[in-house]
């Protein structure tokens, strides 16, 4: 059943707000990583790394989506979420544009710009998202080396094994954004008004009791090969004190081997079915 761009509406809006959110969180979580490395970044610097995350996460979207958007109108998706992002972004800035003497032209065309570079870049490597390969390996060393450079720090292992964690961590809340609400899915409204591990819009359980979902331990199989991810809410991560994110990634990375290894016995027994499982915590 073919549906028109305006039933995408929502995930748009998710994915617009969730693309920002996670530049922005990315760009601290850069800092934070070699503080004697990223002290003196100047605010150019610190907007073209901005960039570059936008540029990553754009590409991850449009993989993403291939899976969950029909190949007639992906096209179309990925331009209207650029225009999502862009309107999104001038929002944001709004407050500071006149004092940086900047316009909303000149958003536009910047992010127009870096989803261009985005295609040009980073298409080349071919991999699933979900896969854990060789090529997505290749990858995230580029994205890693070329967000370092930007930082003046070139291979700077502290920024490139942030960047990786930050890119590695969105792909399993940007897949269960798209599994929750693009048009057809199987889920109810409730599940739809929630974007695992990424949203901050609440939602409402069968009790009636308001709920976010802060984190997302998702488990999958391909072949014989079997995968746990988890994924964080950005804003949740910038109210934790870097003490409290590593203490959680400890917690979380103990939690998502507990889930992956018993979702391999299980799905071990489910081999035989037609479609493989898929897990979700």
């Amino acid at each position: 059943m073919k549906h028109s761009i305006q039933e995408h509406e929502p995930i748009l809006k998710d994915l617009s707000n969730t693309i920002l959110d996670v530049c922005r969180e990315s760009v601290t979580l850069l800092k934070r990583s070699d503080p004697a490395a990223t002290s003196t970044l100047s605010q150019k610097q610190e907007w073209e790394i901005y960039l570059e995350f936008l540029k990553v996460l754009f590409n991850l979207v449009d993989r993403i989506s291939a899976f969950h958007v029909s190949i007639q109108q992906q096209p179309e998706f990925m331009n209207s979420l650029e225009d999502h992002v862009s309107e999104r972004l001038k929002t944001l800035l709004a407050p500071s544009l006149s004092s940086a003497q900047i316009d909303e032209q000149e958003i536009v065309v910047a992010i127009g710009r870096a989803v261009a570079e985005s295609r040009e870049t980073y298409e080349p490597y071919k991999f699933v998202h979900s896969e854990d390969s060789k090529e997505r390996n290749a990858f995230f060393q580029q994205v890693g080396e070329r967000i370092a450079g930007r930082a003046g720090a070139a291979n700077n292992q502290a920024i490139m094994s942030a960047t990786t964690l930050c890119i590695s961590a969105v792909i399993p809340a940007l897949t269960a954004l798209f599994e929750g609400k693009t048009p057809g899915a199987e889920s109810s409204p409730e599940t739809q008004s929630q974007a695992t591990g990424q949203s901050s819009s609440p939602s409402t359980d069968p009790s009636g009791t308001r709920v976010i979902k802060l984190i997302s331990v998702v488990a999958s199989i391909s072949g014989e090969e079997f995968e746990t991810r988890w994924g964080l809410l950005p804003q949740f991560r910038q109210d934790l004190r870097p003490d409290q994110v590593e203490a959680l990634t400890d917690y979380m990375n103990r939690v998502a081997r507990i889930v992956g290894d018993r979702f391999a016995i299980e799905s071990s027994k489910a081999l035989g079915k037609a479609d493989p499982p898929v897990g979700n915590a």
